[in-house]
């Protein structure tokens, strides 16, 4: 997308060649450096760095994001909190966006979301590490690269959170990609961002969101109030997805468990509702998620006994007896008929 007017041309010493979109946030440029090195540049709305708050947090919430190299995230390049227009440079990543890929090609086979969801776990666990939760994991924010999927724009959403902006009816986040906690307590910890990745993976499946798409309100209900609408996502994705949409964070699995590495002891049958199988290469750990505990039969009424069926090898040697027993019976009456006959003649 070209350069709008207005736009500018040079940001922090990178050249800024095109647009790659714009959010709630600002704007997203593809920028070069000096060297030619190709960068994403994002630039903050001028109504945010108004806010004294809203720079330190983005000053936090970038020297941590800093830390974050994991294979499947953006790492963050450069960044300046003090500027007139904070900005931050990410890597750029040459490659369409989920949304993007969905909306074209439609949605992915099971086996492709597998290691979409192997890859966003990584990408969540490292950004996880250093304290940080991502707050907007959504398609928009998962750029499929030929050697994995790349998570961008991680936490900076919490730079947002405290400021007077969220007090004028601001939401922090994309509503069809939001957790419970987010629409009740304004909340978020490192569960929030499964409960996210659960709606994205049920996207990438069906080319649907779980909680639909229209108002934010009428989202938000269907989140904290119902369950998801999976329609149409294969059988044997269902049980990750939906522990990941469990509606209680702490009934969430973790990106580890969802990795493999801390193995969960699975519940009590009456409280599971299905089994998980991790996502990752080589790791097997069930994972249960809560459920309704299933209705219990009422006991039978008092009645005469009812009669008991036998035991298949009991029943065998009874009917096999029975038989030897005929057959001696045959042989015997035959002689005893002919005795009788032998002394009537006599």
């Amino acid at each position: 997308m070209a350069l709008q007017q207005g736009d500018p041309s040079e940001i922090g010493g990178y050249r800024l060649e095109d647009r790659l979109g714009a959010g709630g946030m600002g704007v997203v440029y593809r920028g070069r450096s000096v060297s030619g090195r190709q960068v994403a540049v994002k630039v903050i709305r001028p109504e945010l760095a108004e806010h004294p708050e809203f720079r330190t947090r983005f000053r936090h919430e970038v020297d941590a994001a800093r830390l974050v190299s994991g294979a499947f995230t953006a790492p963050v390049l450069d960044a300046d909190a003090d500027a007139p227009a904070p900005w931050l440079a990410t890597s750029y990543i040459a490659a369409p966006s989920l949304a993007d890929r969905v909306a074209r090609q439609g949605p992915l086979t099971a086996p492709a979301v597998r290691q979409l969801a192997t890859g966003l776990a990584e990408a969540l666990r490292d950004i996880h590490r250093v304290g940080l939760v991502h707050r907007d994991l959504k398609p928009g924010n998962v750029l499929l690269a030929d050697d994995g999927p790349r998570v961008i724009d991680f936490g900076i959403a919490r730079a947002f959170e405290g400021t007077q902006l969220t007090t004028a009816g601001v939401v922090v986040g994309t509503p069809p990609y939001m957790a419970p906690e987010q629409f009740r307590l304004s909340t978020a910890t490192p569960a929030t961002d499964v409960f996210a990745l659960g709606s994205v993976l049920a996207y990438a499946a069906t080319g649907r969101v779980p909680f639909g798409t229209d108002s934010a309100h009428a989202v938000g209900f269907r989140v904290v109030y119902e369950e998801p609408d999976l329609t149409g996502v294969p059988e044997e994705l269902r049980p990750l997805i939906l522990a990941c949409l469990a509606k209680a964070p702490e009934q969430r699995p973790t990106v580890d468990q969802l990795l493999g590495r801390h193995p969960v002891a699975a519940p009590a049958p009456a409280t599971v509702a299905a089994t998980v199988t991790v996502v990752a290469t080589g790791a097997n750990a069930p994972l249960g998620r809560p459920a309704r505990p299933a209705p219990v039969a009422p006991p039978a009424p008092a009645g005469p006994p009812t009669a008991t069926r036998t035991d298949p090898p009991a029943q065998e040697a009874a009917e096999g007896s029975a038989s030897i027993g005929l057959l001696v019976l045959m042989m015997v009456v035959p002689l005893v008929l002919v005795g009788l006959i032998a002394f009537l003649a006599s």
